[in-house]
């Protein structure tokens, strides 16, 4: 395992330096009760530095001060050009501390930092842009209507989409900085006010984009961030009459909470859950493309992705072949630091992450599972977990029906496309898929029997912010990115008129 880190900028240094607090109204205050709670290297599982506390009585300021900006504050009197300028610049802000925002999110996450240059830092900014341009295109329709009982009237007939209100969003510690854009993009677009409590693990990029929310010139009030427990802020924001619309990036069993919560006001709910995510290898797949790729599925970001491909399903003649492939490009991973140059694949994100990590693997074990490659704690220090690959699994254990997180997949074989269809389809998520051949007839027919919100065609883990992302069944409800995310935060009006 390679341990050389690269000295951090000064500018990051500088900034865990200062007081960790939380931004209401435009301001940076000490939680209310006083409190701070750690963020940790997952690399070593050191304290970075300490953050302060939200809880309810934080909450509540929060969503006041976001009630204000809506309905009183400067915000809701710019034009929409106004406010697609201030989220393009916030993008240009975020695109000039590049840099900085890929070593907070690899010193506080884990992640390689060569990973987060390219991917998570890049696509926040591409995710602002897009959404910047929506601002001033988010347009009603006129209705020709007909009343069959008032002959002779004339009306004029219109819809007008409307901005929903105050947004409560709770975001997760796999791409903090990348699902804060995911979710401030569409609803600073609509005019909505937020609420963005970051998930308790990372929430320093969380902290320091709302540095740069600040020297963008929004309006106090309209973003406020507020970390803290799940348990505490997450519950209490997610519960809060006087929020409008709750936005959720987490677990599925979180999600169920945060659907209760919302009960009380029946407040608008969109979620975006787990996963577990097959990838199907038919014999005709270019095998120097599908390996990698299926590899790359499940590897990428230490497994800890929503859609991660983490049960693979190969046509029985390839199966060896393609196993033995993953299982040796496994085995090349450097895994590292994040803040390791040479790193390709880092710590998992949290000593708990770590131990669910391996329990399920010790439970495949023990349920007959066995590893090609992987399976074990990597060292004594840091979350380090080997890339894993599991064969002789079958459809009824839990590492193959339940959502690991981590850097393991599940490898089986199958005989014909409806077995595959059928065993793909055989779980209670439906987020995403891949389907690898050179057959795109096949596969084109293959993707519209798979019951998930995404399917990649020779391909895996591809994201653009025009791309609507979510998923089916216990995935989620609503989709991100795209247009199709402005619909959640937007109420839709009708206006009828007697002529």
């Amino acid at each position: 395992m390679s341990t050389a880190t690269i000295p951090l900028l000064d500018a990051v240094t500088q900034f865990i330096s200062r007081p960790k607090k939380m931004l209401i109204d435009g301001k940076w205050v000490e939680a209310q009760s006083g409190k701070t709670f750690p963020t940790y290297d997952p690399a070593t599982g050191e304290v970075i530095t300490q953050i302060a506390e939200g809880d309810k009585s934080d909450i509540d300021l929060a969503v006041a001060a976001a009630r204000r900006a809506f309905e009183s504050g400067p915000w809701p009197r710019l034009t929409p050009s106004e406010r697609g300028k201030l989220v393009w610049k916030l993008a240009d802000l975020i695109e000039q501390h590049l840099e900085e925002f890929a070593e907070l999110e690899s010193l506080d996450n884990g992640k390689p930092v060569a990973v987060a240059r390219v991917a998570d830092v890049p696509l926040a900014v591409d995710l602002f842009r897009y959404m910047a341009g929506w601002a001033t295109k988010i347009e009603g329709n006129t209705i020709p209507i007909s009343v069959p009982y008032t002959p002779g009237a004339n009306y004029l007939a219109y819809t007008v989409r409307e901005p929903i209100g105050v947004v409560g969003q709770i975001i997760p510690w796999n791409f903090p900085l990348l699902m804060a854009a995911w979710k401030l993009g569409p609803a600073l677009a609509t005019g909505c006010t937020v609420v963005l409590k970051p998930a308790e693990q990372t929430p320093l990029s969380a902290l320091r984009l709302g540095e740069l929310i600040c020297e963008a010139g929004f309006p106090d009030g309209v973003v406020n961030i507020v970390p803290g427990y799940g348990e505490t802020a997450g519950a209490a924001l997610a519960a809060h009459p006087q929020v409008d619309k709750v936005a959720f990036t987490g677990s599925t069993e979180v999600g169920k909470l945060i659907v209760n919560a919302a009960s009380g006001n029946l407040k608008k709910v969109s979620l975006e859950l787990g996963g577990k995510s097959p990838s199907i290898v038919l014999p005709d797949a270019d095998l120097e493309t599908s390996i990698p790729g299926v590899a790359n599925a499940i590897f990428f970001n230490h497994g800890q992705c929503c859609c991660a491909g983490s049960r693979l399903y190969v046509e029985k003649p390839l199966f060896d072949k393609v196993v033995s492939g993953v299982a040796d490009y496994a085995k090349a991973i450097k895994v590292g630091p994040g803040l390791d140059l040479s790193t390709q694949m880092g710590p998992l994100v949290s000593e708990e992450q770590h131990q669910r990590v391996l329990g399920y693997i010790q439970e495949g074990f023990a349920e007959g599972a066995k590893a090609a490659v992987g399976g074990h704690r990597i060292g004594d220090k840091g979350y380090f977990v080997e890339p894993t690959v599991l064969v002789d699994t079958t459809s009824t254990m839990k590492v193959v029906q339940e959502e690991i997180f981590g850097p393991v997949v599940c490898a089986e074989p199958f005989t014909d496309l409806d077995e595959v269809v059928r065993k793909a389809n055989d779980n209670i998520y439906g987020l995403a898929a891949a389907v690898w051949t050179k057959d795109l007839s096949k596969a084109h027919r293959i993707a519209s029997a798979l019951r998930a919100g995404t399917v990649w065609i020779n391909c895996h883990n591809i994201f653009d912010a025009a791309l609507p992302f979510g998923g089916y069944k216990q995935s989620g409800w609503g989709r991100e990115m795209g247009h199709e995310a402005l619909e959640l935060y937007t109420e839709v009006k009708a206006v009828c008129a007697n002529l």
